[in-house]
């Protein structure tokens, strides 16, 4: 076997001749788009529907620079350095096909922690129109309980006493946007991409807060000059494995040290508002719309929750991957149930989407044998996940007189994860949470309390109050307590026969 190529674009005229690879000269690009927060969703989402844009419309305009706020990005920084921008999407079909193609629509990278000043000055250069967010539910900065910025945060008060010096995304938006005014420049889009709903609006109202406590004549310029469309993004994408590095290797002999896997679907949906320009997304299928709420909320509440419901009691069952979930058929039942009698009856009106074809969908996304998305990645964070993912359908559910059965069960389900940490078999969970340690510590009084982890402010509000909730998760705790698992919860549910004991 001949010596793998590096992924690099000296060797790119070579290893077009395996897998496809960018025609466009990258080195004519402008960086129209700043991307902070360049993690796997990112390559595999935003940046691919670019490189579409600039191989097939000449969207010269829009090349990305990547930018890393953490020093946890220092390993995607140092790779993407090595492989000048370019990376592997690898594509695994259900029916086992696979097809690996090179990205090339990021051309920088920068390290905010080595070099701050260099990120201000990126930002605020005159060449960049958007300025695009991956920063996680737990990025912005925001108390789950209440919506409120959270000025706690010793980042946060260390940028408000120095401004030139910022650590988080607040302070590298305020600190370029006081650039960019300063200078007579238009100012750039904030375009958030995270799983939040309504997430311009969040963005927007997070960053006027951070700069009104800051400056507030920048505040009212913000408030004025820039524009937060609110988005909706789906592709699931799996964390990368040495399996898939080994498999590039082996099949194609190239070697790209951080390549990304994805499902074969993606969907963009835009709220068309923008301040200073935008790319013509809508040309490689892109939605731009008036209004994305109703698409979000969709989203959010049937792929996220959904992959939560799987995962947290995929988790405690022993399955480690969501595929292994769907194939269970209890499993598979009960999540169109929650989806069926609790996500859809708080939905709003959906033009042109048939749910029902929806759902069907996702369930076959979920059972993708090829994306094998493990279990604890979908875990993962789940402190910043569930408030928006699940209890805010709970809570509307509570509201209405709906079911809330099923939501009840994952939030147990999580309770019990959060405090033995093993699953049914004894084999230990791999628990990814920046609230771990508050979660176990509320969790592991449940013996004593029942209702000690939903007491959780943070998290839940005032759920523990509510009557209703509080009866049904008290009997649902002790049971999965009692059994150590929750499979026989779940059976009894999907027979109707929890359901009637809630309503009595």
């Amino acid at each position: 076997m001949e010596n793998p190529l590096t992924l690099t674009q000296e060797n790119l005229s070579i290893i077009s001749d395996r897998i496809p690879c960018p025609k466009y000269d990258r080195a004519k690009l402008s960086m129209g788009l700043v991307h902070i927060g360049v993690g796997g969703f990112h390559r595999a989402h935003q940046a691919y529907y670019t490189h579409q844009l600039i191989e097939k419309f000449n969207g010269s305009d829009w090349g990305i620079c990547g930018v890393g706020l953490r020093k946890a990005d220092q390993k995607i920084h140092d790779v993407l350095q090595k492989q000048n921008g370019l990376y592997t999407l690898i594509v695994k079909h259900p029916d086992g096909t696979i097809a690996p193609q090179v990205m090339g629509s990021i051309i920088d990278f920068q390290l905010a922690v080595n070099s701050p000043s260099s990120v201000i000055l990126r930002l605020a250069s005159e060449e960049t129109k958007i300025v695009s967010l991956t920063i996680t539910e737990g990025g912005y900065n925001f108390k789950p309980s209440s919506g409120e910025f959270d000025f706690a945060n010793p980042d946060i008060q260390h940028e408000l006493e120095h401004p030139d010096d910022p650590k988080t995304v607040y302070g590298f938006l305020t600190a370029s946007l006081k650039k960019r005014r300063d200078a007579g420049l238009r100012a750039f889009t904030v375009l958030s991409c995270d799983n939040i709903q309504h997430n311009g609006d969040m963005a927007r109202e997070m960053l006027l807060a951070f700069a009104q406590a800051q400056d507030r004549e920048l505040a009212k310029w913000i408030e004025e000059e820039v524009c937060f469309p609110n988005s909706m993004v789906d592709r699931i994408t799996p964390v990368t494995t040495q399996a898939d590095i080994d498999y590039l290797e082996n099949t194609y002999q190239i070697k790209d040290e951080w390549p990304v896997t994805c499902e074969p679907f993606i969907q963009w949906v835009i709220e068309d508002k923008f301040s200073n320009g935008r790319p013509e997304f809508e040309k490689v299928g892109v939605q731009f719309v008036p209004d994305v709420k109703p698409y979000e909320k969709m989203k959010l509440r049937l792929l996220n929750a959904g992959h939560s419901v799987l995962g947290i009691l995929g988790a405690i069952h022993g399955y480690p991957t969501i595929n292994a979930c769907i194939e269970d058929h209890t499993f598979r039942t009960f999540l169109r149930a929650f989806m069926d009698r609790e996500a859809t009856p708080t939905l709003d009106e959906l033009q042109g989407i048939d749910l029902a074809a929806y759902k069907d969908s996702l369930q076959e996304r979920f059972a993708n044998p090829n994306i094998k998305d493990s279990v604890s990645r979908i875990c993962s964070e789940s402190s910043a996940k569930l408030p928006k993912f699940l209890i805010e359908t709970l809570n509307e559910n509570l509201s209405s007189n709906g079911s809330i059965q099923f939501a009840a069960l994952v939030i147990a389900a999580w309770c019990y994860y959060s405090d033995k940490g093993v699953d049914r078999n004894g084999d230990a969970l791999e628990i990814i949470d920046v609230m771990e340690g508050e979660l176990h510590q509320a969790a592991v009084q449940t013996k004593e309390d029942p209702l000690s982890f939903i007491k959780l402010k943070s998290i839940f509000g005032d759920l523990s109050g509510n009557q209703r909730f509080a009866q049904v998760y008290t009997f649902l705790i002790q049971t999965i307590y009692r059994e150590g698992g929750v499979i026989n919860l779940m059976q009894n549910m999907l027979n109707s026969g929890f359901e009637n004991r809630d309503k009595n």
